[in-house]
């Protein structure tokens, strides 16, 4: 190594051996370089720190947006096909007779600009490149426990149909996900409940003729708004080939139709190359599921899930009778909770699942709490 050069007071170089007494000391060291003393530890000053932090891991948001990402393909949509009834869970025929509905789900729809007023009143809501669009049909009906009785049974719940329409959307924000649906429709005849019921039992079920039609609910529009939030990742195991995780969630319906607080919890068992398969859609009110699968990368996928769920009830027409007139009604019950089992098996595009309900007593009179069966059937395309 060529000696370090100085230079005199007119600028001139010096070559400091040349100077008697002159100490010659290295360049100094470079900040990539690690200085060691041949006798001590390793400088401090320049050592690499090893226990430096890498980038953080990501949010819940950003996993999801990778997801939605990888499922805008030209199968993006699901069209789903639910069917809830007491002959599929309890095999009776009683209370919440049957509820159909058919959704239709837009993984990362562009949002009518309407939404974006939406996203401003709602904290920590917001629509991002996670957000899709669902919009669906549905029919419930309601009978007292014994249908074959042609004048309402007192002290049963009373006959009632309801017929609706809704739209809504789904979100994820930070480490959660926002559901809103606003759902317009009818309650009472015009919601062609009678009809409905006794087609199916005179044509598919062979079941006794329901004589009670004409005590139902009177003709009434319907307006329900529906919030739920739920954490999909509050608690999260990956144990290799399949993933296990908790989900807590709070929700709230306001309307006509129902008024009630609503939280639980859901747990899914699901293969860890199709980890964010969410529940089935259901009938509301209902453990929330937007009936989302994704195509097996293996053709065949499965799915295990279940969940508890208590709500604080307001108000439910379908026990309370009209709003607007007097009808017949029962006290109700201020607290209902329900309990769910299900699986769901996926071939290619197409997933069918199977739910197992309990329910406990809506009104003070009930005899029983009730079991009912949902059955649903969703296609990606």
């Amino acid at each position: 190594m060529a000696p370090p050069l100085c230079y005199d007071a007119n600028g001139a170089d010096i070559n400091p051996a040349t100077i008697p007494g002159a100490i010659i000391l290295p360049p100094p060291p470079r900040h990539d370089q690690v200085v060691v003393d041949p006798v001590g530890p390793p400088n401090p000053e320049f050592e690499p720190d090893a226990n430096e932090v890498g980038p953080p891991a990501p949010t819940l948001e950003a996993q999801a947006v990778a997801a939605v990402k990888n499922e805008i393909t030209e199968k993006r949509r699901i069209i789903t096909a639910v069917y809830e009834n007491d002959l599929i869970g309890s095999g009776k025929d009683e209370y919440y007779t049957s509820g159909v509905r058919i959704g239709y789900l837009d993984i990362g729809a562009k949002f009518p600009e309407f939404a974006n007023d939406i996203d401003d009143i709602i904290p920590t809501f917001s629509i991002n490149e996670t957000s899709s669009i669902f919009y669906s049909l549905g029919q419930n009906i309601y009978t007292p426990q014994d249908i074959t009785q042609s004048e309402q049974a007192p002290g049963d719940r009373p006959w009632a149909g309801y017929l609706y329409g809704s739209m809504g959307m789904v979100t994820f924000t930070d480490d959660h996900t926002d559901e809103l649906e606003v759902s317009l429709g009818v309650v009472g005849p015009a919601a062609m409940g009678e009809e409905v019921q006794k087609f199916i039992h005179k044509n598919i079920t062979d079941s006794p003729v329901p004589r009670g039609w004409k005590n139902q609910i009177e003709n009434e529009p319907a307006l329900t708004l529906a919030w739920q939030r739920a954490w999909p990742s509050y608690y999260s195991s990956d144990a290799g080939l399949v993933v296990f995780s908790f989900s807590p969630y709070i929700g709230a319906t306001v309307g006509n139709v129902y008024d009630f607080a609503t939280g639980g919890i859901s747990f899914r068992i699901t293969p860890s190359s199709e980890r964010w398969q969410d529940m089935p859609m259901r009938v509301r009110p209902a453990i929330p599921g937007t009936g989302f699968f994704e195509i097996p990368e293996k053709k065949w996928s499965w799915y295990l899930f279940g969940g508890l769920e208590g709500r604080a009830v307001a108000r439910n027409i379908f026990l309370d009778g009209n709003t607007f007139r007097d009808s017949y009604s029962v006290d109700k019950e201020y607290f209902v909770g329900d309990a769910n089992v299900g699986a769901a098996l996926t071939y290619d595009q197409v997933r069918l699942s199977y739910t197992l309900i309990y329910r406990t007593k809506e009104f003070e009179t009930q005899e029983d709490d009730t079991v009912f069966g949902a059955l649903s059937v969703g296609y990606r395309f």
